[in-house]
């Protein structure tokens, strides 16, 4: 069996980039949806996807949260948490909900490649990622073999993994604890 040099490549360039996220800013990240009453998550598009899958563990871990533009999303209010997954940091309708909670008085954190983008600048903490991406007039961070914002939606998967480990030993949350909140109705 011959070895697929595109999937090393992938590999290595998440290595790469790896390498160039901060430990205090998964640390901080982590602490905030602890202190969070509430926890609201939104993306869109392909980091959507990822940030659902976010949404989806942080549930397991037993916390109380909700995917932004589903019919049963509450009101976000004081003491929530909005976490927005948006590589460019300028998506318009996402920068309407950071501005929005922020009036309501909850945190807004993000992960980006753009932390001086509109969203960065209204968070209490951010996860900057390095990447490129064709939705944003500001300088990508780095290069990428891949088209689009593929690396930056690959590594958001793998930093909120990791975000979801931190969490589990801070909350001392075992595999089992969560796979009991795990869907039953499949």
């Amino acid at each position: 069996m011959e070895n697929s040099v595109i999937l090393e490549e992938i590999l290595e360039e998440l290595t790469e980039n790896a390498k160039h996220i901060s430990s205090s800013s998964l640390e901080k990240f982590a602490n905030e949806i602890i202190k969070a009453r509430h926890i609201f998550v939104a993306g869109a598009g392909r980091s959507g996807f990822v940030a659902r899958g976010f949404a989806n563990r942080l549930m397991h871990l037993g916390l109380e949260v909700f995917f932004v533009g589903e019919p049963t999303t509450p009101a976000i209010e004081k003491k929530d948490l909005l976490i927005i997954s948006s590589g460019s940091g300028e998506t318009d309708s996402l920068i309407v909900m950071a501005n929005k909670a922020k009036k309501a008085g909850a945190s807004v954190v993000t992960v980006t490649i753009h932390p001086e983008a509109s969203i960065g600048k209204v968070c209490e903490s951010c996860i900057v990622i390095p990447g490129a991406t064709p939705k944003s007039n500001l300088e990508d961070t780095s290069e990428s073999a891949q088209p689009m914002g593929n690396a930056f939606e690959q590594m958001s998967w793998i930093v909120y993994d990791a975000v979801i480990m931190i969490l589990m030993k801070k909350l001392g949350k075992t595999e089992e604890e969560m796979f009991k909140h795990h869907a039953n109705l499949e």
